[in-house]
């Protein structure tokens, strides 16, 4: 047995304190919390959570701390905010563009049915209950040019 191995219970209480720092409404990976523990630890911790319902588990490696509103309850985190988590876990970068773009800048009150944003990551398309998310590979050239 390992002697420097980390108290079970006190990566539990750390993933828990760093998600109440981030209060409702924050989403995250698994990667966010490997500075407490192992990966598989990590896991086991975020499975935990979930199961008691203080968390969520919006795909495969994405959770969410949800933000409950007095009349429509339960609230999905925004697009800007799911693909700002998959940045930090796979190192890349995002922009937004398009419709999106336009609404987040205030330019247009329309509410596009999905976010699309340019990256230098691999392009693919999450969808996550009602929202959709499309990544767009494309060159640090081009995301300047746009």
């Amino acid at each position: 047995m390992k002697t420097n191995q980390k108290n079970p219970k006190s990566i539990d209480s750390q993933i828990l304190k760093a998600i109440n720092i981030h209060g409702h409404g924050s989403v995250f990976v698994p990667t966010d919390f490997l500075d407490l523990g192992s990966r598989e630890a990590i896991d086991i911790v975020l499975h935990q959570l979930v199961r008691k319902g203080t968390i969520r588990r919006l795909a495969r490696g994405i959770y969410d701390f949800p933000k409950k509103h007095p009349v429509l309850g339960w609230l999905q985190p925004s697009p800007e905010k799911i693909a700002e988590a998959l940045v930090g876990r796979d190192c890349t970068r995002i922009q937004p563009t398009g419709a999106y773009a336009a609404n987040i800048l205030g330019l247009s009150e329309q509410v596009p049915a999905k976010g699309v944003f340019l990256t230098d990551g691999p392009s693919r398309t999450i969808k996550i209950g009602q929202t959709t998310i499309q990544l767009r590979q494309t060159t640090a050239e081009q995301a300047r040019s746009n």
